[in-house]
């Protein structure tokens, strides 16, 4: 069996793989590293990301590196700032007991002149995004003269993102005699040209089969309408108590919604896009490796980088429009050799989208049904007694000393009602949210949801709902669609509106914050450009009033009052009769533009 003893690398390096805990080399690895070190002939890998790749590279990279010679040997490009800094993490940690090896991570975002001064001292290694690179070599800042050794990890998804101009300006400044090693996860053509361009007879390494996915991960299919995709989102992850995973939208916007409205429902989600600081991006990026955050909503470049062994599952919020985009989507989970699940969810029309997938992957998906509501609830149920049962005998001892008190206050109680109140906290909140579930899976072949009651055998609705509620089920919260809200409404102004980003699932977010106890019954909810409006049950602007208005959203201070006019304002505008506008005079007037002599009507 191999080792890593066998591929003559330094003690040094086998002293730092040692304690990173390298036990066994991956095949990634196994074939790559021997190659490196010995070998002279341009490499282009193909592995799925997971595999070890860095470590495959990494590696004979410090092995070859001269560290009494302080010109710049190596040079690593990759697409993200993410990657780059996980990259020259990840090598030097490798090198940590080789301490003259200089390792720098360049990309943007960050000081530039810091980046100009560290290059000046003197840099072995340089990890770099392309644009970066470019920039510095623009400056005459960098000198690749002496680099010996180029990889270019990831990438088609380096091509993917438009960078093929600046990987063509940094690799002519690169000797013809340095080799050129390819790590890229997929081969499309753009890659293939790279290669015949730029790699003389390179030596072709295929971990499994070109553009395969991981054979330990699991892909699934729920078809649903566009409108309940948030819905079944939300089953889906509520079916699995232990989630963890990462949330992959098309879009910015997509994924700034989709987290926000997690967040508002009560998950430990945030976002990760392009459009966040890179302090932000730090941020959400280190709670989720620490497993602070449950879920992690992100575009494709954002999560690029993101190097977390353990995920469980992977869900596609929409499809990519590449098929090839969904091999590196997948390969998130089922990493270091643990099983994982990849998710999509699809409308209808979608089918063709599915069958390029399965092509590229040689692999089917496993159409499945989006979990009804009380499986939804057995589940939790289940998932709650076994915390329970759980529970070490010796943290109940705890409560010794306070049975006389317990026994007294809750003596009569029979043991049943005692089991069902003490489950049910925990318990009501999926209660709450389910008891009026619909269904929400689709007949692929008629174009309508299972199960579903003809429309002239439903049940009255009652009335009408915002079109956010009816395009989304699951921010009815309380509310059956068919039980108005009792004992009358009252409706409520706050401060903030789409200038200030605010969003539907924002502001029940800080309604639900605000309101100790029970979720309040909201009924229209209007969001304007600098304010907003909605309707709550009677008697309720006596906690939401102060509680709001000591409330602050994106920094600035939450001012709620009563709307004056409670006929106007909520909701679809209103139609008013031929006498009903005259008693309004001047509100529906339309105003004369002046005549100017000279000139006709403007």
């Amino acid at each position: 069996m191999t080792n890593f003893e066998e591929f003559g690398l330094s003690p040094e390096l086998l002293r730092g793989a040692t304690e990173l805990g390298f036990t066994e080399p991956t095949p990634v690895q196994a074939k790559v590293i021997p190659l490196l070190i010995k070998g002279e002939r341009d490499v282009v890998a193909l592995a799925q990301t997971g595999t070890g790749k860095t470590a495959a590279y990494g590696l004979p990279l410090l092995q070859l590196t001269d560290a009494t010679n302080s010109a710049t040997q190596a040079l690593v490009l990759c697409p993200t700032r993410e990657l780059c800094l996980q990259i020259s993490k990840d090598l030097a940690d490798y090198g940590r007991f080789a301490p003259h090896l200089k390792i720098l991570a360049v990309y943007g975002g960050s000081s530039i002149r810091d980046q100009m001064h560290a290059l000046h001292r003197g840099v072995h290694i340089i990890v770099a995004t392309p644009g970066r690179m470019n920039d510095l070599l623009r400056r005459r800042s960098a000198r690749l003269d002496g680099v010996q050794r180029v990889v270019l990890d990831e990438a088609d998804e380096m091509l993917n993102m438009g960078f093929q101009e600046e990987l063509e300006s940094i690799l002519k400044e690169v000797p013809e005699t340095a080799r050129t090693l390819l790590f890229s996860a997929t081969m499309p053509k753009s890659v293939a040209s790279i290669a015949g361009k730029y790699m003389n007879d390179p030596e072709e390494i295929i971990i499994g089969k070109r553009n395969a996915v991981a054979e330990n991960v699991t892909h699934e299919c729920y078809t649903v309408h566009a409108r309940d995709r948030y819905s079944a989102l939300k089953r889906i992850i509520d079916c699995r108590p232990g989630f963890y995973g990462i949330v992959f939208c098309r879009t910015r916007i997509e994924t700034q919604d989709v987290a926000s409205r997690l967040m508002a429902d009560g998950y430990s989600s945030d976002s990760l896009h392009g459009d966040m600081s890179q302090d932000q991006r730090d941020r959400a990026m280190k709670a989720f490796r620490n497993r602070t955050l449950q879920i992690l909503v992100a575009t494709d470049v954002a999560a690029r980088g993101l190097d977390v062994d353990d995920l469980t599952h992977v869900i596609n919020f929409d499809l990519p429009g590449d098929p090839e985009v969904y091999v590196h989507r997948s390969g998130r989970t089922g990493r270091a050799g643990k099983a994982g699940i990849s998710i999509v969810l699809v409308h209808m029309r979608e089918d063709y989208k599915l069958r390029g997938i399965e092509r590229i992957m040689n692999k089917r998906f496993e159409h499945k049904k989006v979990p009804t509501g009380r499986e939804v609830l057995e589940v939790q149920l289940v998932g709650l007694l076994e915390k329970i049962k759980q529970i070490d005998p010796a943290e109940t001892a705890k409560l010794d000393e306070y049975l006389p008190k317990i026994n007294e206050v809750l003596g009569e109680m029979p043991r049943e009602e005692i089991i069902k109140r003490f489950v049910l906290g925990d318990f009501n909140r999926f209660l709450s949210y389910y008891k009026n579930s619909t269904e929400l899976n689709v007949n692929v072949a008629h174009g309508h949801r299972e199960d579903r009651p003809p429309r002239a055998d439903r049940p009255d609705r009652g009335p009408r709902a915002s079109s956010y509620d009816r395009h989304d089920p699951s921010l009815r919260r309380e509310r059956p669609v068919s039980d108005p809200i009792e004992g009358g409404i009252v409706k409520l102004r706050v401060n903030i509106g789409k200038m200030n980003n605010l969003t539907v699932p924002d502001l029940i977010g800080l309604i639900n914050r605000a309101t100790p106890g029970p979720m309040l019954k909201l009924g229209h909810i209007r969001i304007m450009e600098q304010d907003s409006v909605f309707e709550v049950g009677a008697g309720a602007e006596e906690i939401l009033i102060p509680n709001l208005s000591r409330a602050t959203y994106n920094e600035r201070p939450i001012r709620c009052v009563q709307e004056m006019d409670q006929t106007h304002g909520v909701g679809p505008r209103e139609r008013l009769s031929y006498h009903e506008r005259r008693e309004r005079p001047g509100q529906f007037e339309r105003k004369k533009k002046p005549f100017h002599r000279g000139q006709g009507p403007r």
